[in-house]
């Protein structure tokens, strides 16, 4: 598994898969980047770099557990564009994933040729989904066999009577199946210190980077999942206006990992937006 240096020195390693040009993948979590898999096939259009984020699968855990921070993980994709000597990237940011993608754009948009956001979390640029908004998502699932067991912990959740995270696994997917549960089981993140630090304070300037990406000239791609309660459409959709030249996608049917739940759609979107 190739690696480069950060910075500030630590370790980090990336997977490589598929021939093309690179599209650089930022997975969320922050989690081993090995669930992203070949993103449902893309991999037959473009080779992806996956990044292992600092002190996650195969990369090393810094000196500086403060390095944690969504903002400074824009170091590291820096590094890594330097590593594999492209003059821009096109950059795949998923779900938490998608706030470094952000952060990067905001700050370095000279070097984003294209930027496709999947899933994306919202943190960055301080766009919030409420109770509400999970529960009418929920709720448009309710003929699923799950659902007499799942919706009272996200009730609990949403009013902070509850924390069985496990519980409502299902709403994520849009078929919560063998597959789904395997991927559920193997897409943990195994590092909590660095899933707790990831929103430290400092991590976010909502405001500047609101700002800075109403000048980041390049395309950009916002695809959401239908039922995707940790990343709502109408979330998607908010951050899509922030950008100049933003197109957003509705994935039908699909859930947090629209490439498991529609691989066929997932990658003729994708993959035509990044031969653009």
């Amino acid at each position: 598994m190739p690696t480069f240096s950060a910075p500030d020195g630590t370790r980090l390693a990336y997977r490589v898969s598929g021939e093309g040009p690179p599209v650089v993948c930022v997975p969320g979590g922050p989690a081993d980047s090995a669930y992203l898999g070949d993103l449902g096939g893309l991999s037959e259009h473009r080779q992806l770099i996956a990044l292992d984020l600092r002190g996650t699968g195969r990369s090393a855990v810094p000196d500086d557990t403060s390095s944690y921070r969504c903002d400074r993980l824009v170091d590291d994709i820096e590094a890594l564009r330097v590593h594999l000597g492209l003059a821009r990237l096109d950059l795949l940011g998923h779900s938490a994933g998608a706030n470094p993608a952000v952060q990067y754009a905001a700050r370095l948009p000279e070097r984003v040729a294209r930027l496709a956001l999947i899933a994306p979390g919202t943190r960055a640029v301080g766009i919030e989904i409420t109770g509400g908004t999970r529960r009418a998502l929920a709720r448009a699932r309710r003929e699923e066999p799950w659902f007499p067991a799942a919706f009272p912990a996200l009730e609990a959740i949403t009013d902070g009577t509850g924390s069985d995270w496990e519980a409502i696994a299902p709403f994520l997917y849009g078929r919560w199946d063998d597959a789904a549960r395997a991927h559920h089981a193997a897409s943990a993140p195994d590092n909590p210190e660095a899933v707790a630090l990831f929103a430290a304070d400092g991590a976010f300037d909502p405001a500047a980077t609101r700002t800075a990406l109403g000048g980041c000239p390049a395309p950009v791609l916002v695809l959401a999942g239908e039922f995707d309660l940790n990343s709502p459409p109408c979330a998607a959709e908010e951050l899509a206006g922030l950008f100049p030249d933003a197109a957003l996608v509705v994935q039908r049917r699909a859930g947090h990992y629209p490439w498991l739940d529609d691989p066929a759609r997932f990658v003729e979107v994708t993959a035509a937006f990044l031969g653009r």
